[in-house]
């Protein structure tokens, strides 16, 4: 992975760092996307965000760094896992991620700090389709399924008209048997964090059981994690948020890791951007 011969990408150096970055943020935001030739999220990641980089023509400049290159840029930023991507403007850190996030994700993570494309799209964005009742629409896709068995895309529409129902069984088989491709497409990886939320809920406490034992002993991690989970299954996505949030301030390392795994799971189901955006900036709070 180089940024050579790339339209606003170049590989930063501890030498220059100061020159290449700060300085160049005074006029023009630089994501920096700390990665590794061995991290395979970074091979997902990497070509995203280039990809962006020259689509957004000049809104924005990637500097990218080989942690193992320049390990004194990833000691200074403290990185403890890669992909690890830093939004700076004005010569200060203003935000950040560390995961391969989906490209529309990224996209959204610019937008809300005010990056767009250099040039806009000429034509308008077709109109939004009418809402469609699910049940109708698994009985559609499943005929066309059963004419077009060659077609896996028609197989991911089933599956999350499936999902949509409830039928959460039938749904995660036919998420199993994508193609590759499809299973990272972002809708795939929605439907797994939904389902993932759903298999967490399924033999949970209720809500009101939750809620009182962690009114009567708040370092309840466990109790906390299931109510964000119902919470977040429920469609409270705010308060489900909050739950996820609090459950990171106490205890980052809990069970290995998930308070920031049930982040992203939530990131991934909500669809609120504006909400995601508040909570990824108090999640890399946290982190950072």
């Amino acid at each position: 992975m180089t940024a050579t011969a790339l339209p606003h990408v170049f590989d930063a150096t501890t030498e220059r760092f100061q020159e290449e970055v700060l300085q160049k943020s005074l006029q023009t935001p630089v994501l920096v996307d700390f990665w590794a030739d061995w991290c395979q999220p970074c091979k997902v990641l990497g070509p995203i965000l280039e990809k962006l980089a020259g689509e957004y023509n000049g809104a924005f400049e990637l500097a990218k760094v080989d942690v193992e290159a320049e390990q004194q840029l990833g000691a200074a930023f403290q990185i403890r896992s890669i992909p690890t991507v830093f939004l700076i403007k004005g010569g200060q850190l203003v935000d950040g991620f560390a995961e391969a996030l989906p490209e529309s994700a990224v996209r959204e993570f610019l937008k809300h700090h005010g990056i767009e494309p250099g040039e806009a799209p000429a034509d308008a964005e077709p109109a939004e389709a009418a809402p469609v009742d699910p049940h109708a629409e698994v009985v559609r896709l499943r005929r066309e399924v059963a004419e077009q068995p060659d077609k896996p895309e028609l197989q991911l529409d089933l599956a999350l008209a499936l999902l949509a129902t409830g039928a959460a069984q039938e749904s995660e088989q036919l998420l199993d048997s994508l193609p590759a491709n499809l299973a990272t497409d972002d809708r795939s990886l929605r439907a797994r964090a939904r389902l993932g939320f759903l298999a967490v809920t399924r033999d949970a406490p209720p809500l009101e059981t939750l809620e009182a034992a962690l009114a009567a002993q708040p370092d309840d991690l466990q109790a906390r994690y299931l109510l964000g989970a119902r919470l977040i299954a429920a469609g409270r996505d705010q308060a489900g948020l909050d739950q996820f949030i609090e459950l990171l301030r106490r205890d980052r390392s809990y069970q290995e890791g998930l308070p920031r795994k049930a982040l992203i799971d939530a990131f991934r189901v909500v669809e609120d951007a504006d909400l995601v955006g508040q909570y990824r900036r108090k999640m890399a709070s946290l982190l950072f």
